[in-house]
């Protein structure tokens, strides 16, 4: 099973987005590669990680007016689903199941990052926000209302890429 690793072309020149998506695929290669005795508490270390990344995100979102409503947020809400279940059907013995979901993460991540996450990236970056103070240096630079949808062929009312990205990380 190929492993997905950090490369330049995730990098999104932001360094508080960077090293959490660094260690996403770091977490993630541990997964892939975890025997089956540790394959459990890898993926829940993962589902842990990726919780409090997708939180984070969401926040600064949320201040500065990248609304939460978008589908940025949606696919961080469908994906979290996802691995939970995931790690439900693994404790039930389905470790196939969890391996093919780390897989299929591998695929995502890369896509997810470079478009929905860049996106994001030049948007705190155009209105300068510190992350860790969560100060917005140019609020002038502040959208007059929230955005909503992604702007993109991928967004839609109907939620479509929430949908697909169930899709294809969900196995009955």
């Amino acid at each position: 099973m190929s492993t997905l690793q950090w490369s330049d072309s995730l990098s999104l020149d932001l360094p508080f987005m960077d090293d959490t998506h660094r260690e996403f695929v770091d977490l993630l290669a541990i997964v892939v590669t975890a025997s089956d005795t540790d394959l459990l508490p890898a993926w829940k270390i993962l589902i842990d990680h990726t919780h409090e990344h997708f939180e984070r995100e969401d926040q600064w979102m949320l201040n500065t007016r990248f609304s939460s409503s978008n589908c940025h947020t949606m696919q961080h809400k469908v994906i979290l689903q996802v691995m939970r279940e995931g790690d439900v059907r693994g404790k039930a013995g389905e470790l196939d199941v969890v391996r093919q979901m780390a897989s299929e993460l591998g695929i995502w991540f890369p896509q997810h990052a470079q478009s929905m996450d860049a996106a994001l990236a030049l948007h705190l970056r155009s209105v300068g926000y510190d992350a860790v103070t969560g100060v917005v240096h140019a609020p002038q630079a502040l959208p007059h209302e929230e955005i909503h949808g992604c702007a993109g062929e991928s967004c839609s009312p109907k939620a479509e890429l929430a949908e697909q990205t169930t899709a294809d990380l969900s196995y009955s």
